[in-house]
């Protein structure tokens, strides 16, 4: 018993907080399932809300913590949709297994992700020589000639002809236990990024995006880390890119058009750089509010649903960038929270993250003392005369 109180307390809680609450939520929401107790349309709702996580979280590697901007996010979700859909599809024809099983959604998810992390490879090749605006215009080009060809391109697949602007109809997973692999999905992906990050290749990434001359010239394979990065990115963009050919009936490539990729950019941005846990809200949010809109505001009020949404994103924007607003989030933000009412994150010592940080280092002299020490200079000390040097 005492050893696993040691261990206990040996866990970062602020690490681990995702994993536990998403694993939770869907337990959670997996037993309110089995009682039958959640509507069809909110399982989509779930459906869509893992997948945006998916992709939030592997686009904040790239933004966050690379520091490179990339608008072609979609691109490497269309080519795992089309590649995962049309494995499906060909596994079903040929007779081999059902097309909406599990083992054909883990190989159509395998086949997509290792198409759309080769894609990945080519698109961060450009980034070794681009940086900003530029490296935006080549992602963004790429996701539009992706759209481009999956919506003129047909196949011939068990004798019909599919693909082109009708695109491809893929077999359609059960819906009643579809957003339970996509929690799954989001566990991994969240624990292959955020273990990435914390590693010893995280730190060279986050060193690329804070300055990448003094990271070349610390010896920091730059090349490496930033394909390494694209294609990381870019294999979970895939994977979510498949869970969408499974969770929906038709793919067409006009859904994953600029505004797709701008939608992915925004949860980013609006849950913080270089945060995880923000991406994972953010990407929450935005699709709860964006479903819920689309269903409340029918008929002539659907013209409101584009403004409302937008105003709801600038009111969010400022509270979170406002000055003014600063004491207020600094007050109440949701670490002090649950820190003030459960203890989750209270730290007993006030020790920082950094166990070798100087201020926590045991000295015989206050370092902000000896960091305070006027220099006198003593003047009984006479200088010889430049005579007597000579």
């Amino acid at each position: 018993m005492e050893k696993l109180k040691s261990l206990f307390k040996k866990i970062k809680w602020k690490y681990a907080v995702n994993y536990v609450a998403i694993g939770a939520i869907a337990l959670v929401l997996t037993a309110l399932t089995m009682s039958g107790g959640i509507k069809q349309s909110d399982l989509f709702l779930l459906e869509k809300i893992t997948m945006n996580i998916i992709l939030a979280v592997s686009l904040s590697l790239v933004v966050g913590f690379l520091g490179e901007l990339s608008l072609g996010h979609a691109g490497f979700m269309c080519v795992g949709a089309y590649f995962g859909g049309i494995t499906s599809m060909l596994l079903e024809s040929s007779g081999i297994m059902a097309g909406d099983g599990v083992l054909s959604f883990v190989i159509s998810m395998v086949v997509g992700a290792a198409v759309a992390g080769v894609c990945g490879f080519i698109i961060g090749l450009p980034a070794l020589r681009l940086r900003g605006d530029y490296l935006a215009i080549v992602t963004l080009a790429f996701g539009e000639i992706v759209k481009t060809i999956f919506q003129n391109v047909t196949f011939e697949i068990g004798g019909k002809t599919v693909g082109g602007p009708i695109g491809i109809r893929t077999p359609r997973f059960d819906k009643q236990y579809f957003f339970i692999i996509g929690f799954v999905l989001v566990l991994i992906a969240i624990a292959v990024i955020q273990n990435l990050i914390r590693s010893k290749h995280g730190r060279a990434i986050t060193a690329i995006r804070d300055n990448e001359i003094a990271a070349k010239a610390t010896g920091i394979n730059v090349t490496k880390y930033k394909l390494c990065g694209f294609i990381v990115s870019a294999v979970f963009a895939g994977i979510a890119g498949v869970m969408y050919s499974f969770a929906n009936s038709n793919v067409t490539a006009s859904v994953f058009d600029y505004n797709k990729s701008i939608e992915i950019l925004v949860m980013v941005v609006l849950g913080g750089m270089g945060n995880i846990s923000g991406a994972i809200i953010s990407a929450t949010f935005i699709t709860f509010l964006d479903v819920r809109l689309q269903s409340v505001l029918t008929g002539d009020l659907a013209v409101l649903n584009d403004m409302i949404y937008a105003l709801v994103l600038i009111l969010v924007v400022i509270y979170n960038n406002a000055p003014a607003l600063r004491p207020f989030r600094e007050k109440y933000n949701a670490r002090k929270l649950l820190s003030r009412f459960f203890g989750f994150f209270r730290n007993k010592h006030g020790y920082a993250d950094d166990e070798g940080k100087w201020d926590r280092v045991p000295t015989k002299i206050d370092m902000d003392e000896l960091l305070s020490v006027d220099v006198i200079v003593n003047e009984s000390v006479q200088k010889p005369d430049k005579e007597e040097k000579k």
